[in-house]
């Protein structure tokens, strides 16, 4: 019988005692803590630059660059995130915990390296390469709210276990 990896909809808590244990004992939690609030303003600050760009046609190169470093941040928390998915949940990515949220991640991912591909090789022009940044964060906005909802199960989860029985 096929084994599917996401998580069943009677799935426990989002993280068991030792999950728990391991998350708040790795340094890749804090790295983690600070990596998501850095990229979230280098985010920020890019898309007022493709928005700029997009209305009035000036400071193409700095929101490209500004895109490239977003992916940059981007690659660098994807992969330091799969190592703390593998400290705390055993494997790099699909935790039955965060299934969806790497799923998500992936199309977080392919948006943002078709920019890189598209713009390295010239098969966009520019406004459709700011177009296509556009759909990429979006994916990412979506992707940083599911981030956000598992920090509050997770928050709400250890409230929980906090209480008198």
């Amino acid at each position: 019988m096929p084994t599917n990896n996401a998580p069943s909809p009677r799935q426990r808590g989002l993280y068991s005692a030792e999950e728990k244990k391991r998350r708040d004992g790795t340094r890749w939690t804090l790295v983690q803590g600070i990596l998501a609030p850095l990229q979230f303003i280098i985010f920020l600050i890019s898309l007022g630059l493709v928005i700029r760009y997009l209305f009035s046609g000036e400071g193409y190169q700095i929101a490209t660059w500004s895109i490239v470093i977003k992916t940059g941040v981007l690659y660098l928390i994807m992969i330091t995130g799969s190592i703390w998915e593998k400290v705390v949940f055993g494997r790099y990515l699909f935790a039955p915990a965060f299934y969806w949220v790497d799923v998500f991640s992936m199309a977080v991912l392919a948006l943002h390296t078709a920019y890189i591909i598209a713009l390295f090789t010239g098969m966009l022009a520019p406004k459709a390469l700011m177009i296509l940044a556009l759909a990429a964060y979006a994916t990412y906005v979506i992707n940083a709210v599911q981030f956000i909802l598992k920090l509050r199960a997770a928050r709400l989860q250890s409230a929980k276990n906090e209480e008198p029985a």
